[in-house]
């Protein structure tokens, strides 16, 4: 099978259902900051720090695949039977919070990127979690998005934030704190 179909040479793709859009379309996008998300996810399980969180963050990489599937598809026409977002999944990432916070210091600052590159991959990866969210919540205002998707995404950029504050514990990387200027 060739991955070259010479279809989108013009600009359009297709859903899964059959309809061509722009590759500019709302949904396009929304599923490809999917995309985008997933592979920084991978990143972040690739990191030596994250070894034990491996299997997390793969089941993770999996639920964001059944997004992307139901943000490429069209409810109407589509024949497939996709994979289901349930709420255990969003339990899943709200219980992992719970556990990363019971082990980190208290929060009484904001936290700027950085310090260790395995911590500003984790970074990398919530920022286009919230942009991935904002393009989902942006085609869920002119057609039919699931709310447990927009629900997840938010879950997931909150549990991403966590993780990067856990990286930092485990790595005993000092966080940075931003100190906002003070013009005298």
């Amino acid at each position: 099978m060739k991955i070259y179909t010479k279809t989108g040479d013009k600009g359009t793709t297709s859903l899964i259902g059959g309809t061509r859009l722009s590759k500019a379309h709302v949904r396009i996008e929304a599923y490809g900051t999917v995309d985008e998300l997933n592979s920084y996810i991978g990143l972040l399980g690739d990191q030596e720090v994250n070894e034990k969180r491996r299997n997390l963050l793969k089941e993770i990489q999996d639920r964001l695949f059944t997004i992307g599937s139901h943000l490429a598809s069209e409810p109407e026409k589509s024949k497939r039977i996709l994979p289901d977002l349930i709420e255990d999944d969003i339990f899943l990432l709200e219980n992992e919070m719970d556990v990363i916070d019971s082990q980190v210091s208290p929060l009484r600052a904001f936290i700027l990127p950085g310090g260790h590159q395995s911590i500003s991959f984790g970074h990398l990866a919530r920022t286009v979690c919230r942009r991935a969210e904002r393009a989902v919540i942006h085609l869920q205002e002119s057609e039919e998005v699931e709310d447990i998707v927009v629900q997840y995404l938010n879950r997931l950029s909150d549990y991403l934030f966590m993780l990067c504050r856990i990286m930092a514990h485990e790595l005993a990387i000092a966080e940075i704190t931003w100190k906002p200027r003070v013009d005298k």
